[in-house]
């Protein structure tokens, strides 16, 4: 049976602390990012407070790079690659394609062909709203940490658009 999820974020509070939903509106996690912190992390928790996982901007890297670490010990990096046009992204040590929009947030998570998650993102809100429909229990804790991941890179890539444009 599939399980959904709603992340609705808080306009990036300067916390970042807001949780995630299920399908009934019960709190499924818990997400707190750090409060001037460098470099910056998110955690994930349960709603019995355990780790589910850490996202860590790193730092001294010429593009953005995110490692986003499960509390089982598994690991994947999110990096920007160099384009002169739409921003590009690769995910590694994640074992799964992405198909579909990674940037625009409407795409499939499969593993040896097999759909393991479809995350969509609501447009025409004032927050962040994600809709995460996740195949196997198994995958929850890895999907919503990646959607989080993924959102917090689309984030610095609008304040970094924002104060360029505005510097001038």
């Amino acid at each position: 049976m599939a399980k959904r999820f709603e992340i609705k974020q808080k306009m990036w509070s300067l916390g970042g602390k807001f949780t995630i939903k299920d399908e009934l509106g019960l709190p499924a996690y818990e997400v707190t990012g750090s409060f001037f912190q460098i470099p910056k992390t998110f955690t994930i928790a349960d709603t019995q407070g355990r780790l589910v996982s850490k996202i860590e901007k790193k730092i001294l890297t010429f593009l953005p790079q995110f490692t986003v670490t499960l509390a089982t010990g598994q690991s994947f990096t999110i990096k920007k690659e160099w384009t002169f046009f739409k921003p590009k992204y690769t995910i590694s040590g994640l074992g799964m394609t992405v198909q579909g929009d990674f940037w625009d947030m409407n795409f499939t998570l499969k593993q040896a062909g097999q759909t393991i998650a479809k995350i969509r993102q609501e447009w025409l809100r004032m927050t962040s709203t994600y809709q995460v429909e996740v195949y196997e229990d198994s995958y929850a804790d890895l999907v919503t940490s990646l959607v989080i991941a993924i959102d917090y890179v689309k984030e610095q890539e609008a304040t970094a658009a924002n104060s360029s444009t505005t510097s001038h």
